[in-house]
């Protein structure tokens, strides 16, 4: 069900509001993580190399050629767990499937995939934030989550105690930006 939140018409607003949240845009310095990422540069030439041979015209094939190889790294240097296609249902309105849905310990990080529209992604990510803050015993007060095409990222924020969201206005690019990318998803999980 949050998935059908992404073809909703209505302002993001609206719809966090009726859940009780609301939603601010700000560009957000995110933490990155200061250790060492091996195999981040090898990474990236990777990348590069498969936008010469894959098209990605398709959700499936940009979360297999871009997305996977940079949460499954995220997950090694982490040492966090990865479920991919992760059902969630906290109630009738908040039930659906995170692509992907990161842990370790009491850190957790999810991830939207999406073939082009950051704007619709984004409202399908707060919601799913939304139902995570319900269905989820962490103590961690931010929720963190991504969406992403496999090229571009974009980050938000459930700050749980002040019923929150923050949509990071900072987008950043892959490969280019992959290892900092790359340090965020660490830290959020660290």
């Amino acid at each position: 069900m949050t998935r059908l939140y992404y073809e909703m018409p209505y302002e993001i607003e609206d719809i966090l509001a009726e859940f009780g949240y609301r939603l601010e845009r700000s560009q957000v310095n995110l933490e990155q993580f200061q250790g060492l990422v091996p195999g981040c540069d090898r990474l990236a030439q990777q990348l590069r190399q498969r936008l010469n041979y894959v098209s990605l015209s398709s959700e499936a094939a940009r979360r297999e050629t871009f997305i996977a190889p940079i949460v499954m790294d995220a997950a090694e240097v982490s040492l966090a767990q990865v479920r991919i296609e992760y059902p969630l249902n906290v109630t009738n309105w908040l039930k659906g499937t995170l692509d992907y849905y990161l842990y370790q310990g009491q850190q957790l990080l999810i991830i939207e995939a999406k073939q082009a529209d950051l704007v619709k992604g984004f409202k399908q990510l707060a919601v799913e934030l939304i139902a995570l803050d319900q269905a989820e015993k962490t103590d961690q007060p931010v929720l963190l989550g991504a969406v992403t095409t496999g090229e571009v990222w974009m980050f938000g924020q459930l700050h749980r105690s002040d019923r929150l969201i923050m949509q990071n206005t900072k987008l950043y690019l892959v490969p280019d930006e992959l290892e900092t990318l790359l340090r965020i998803l660490v830290q959020a999980l660290s």
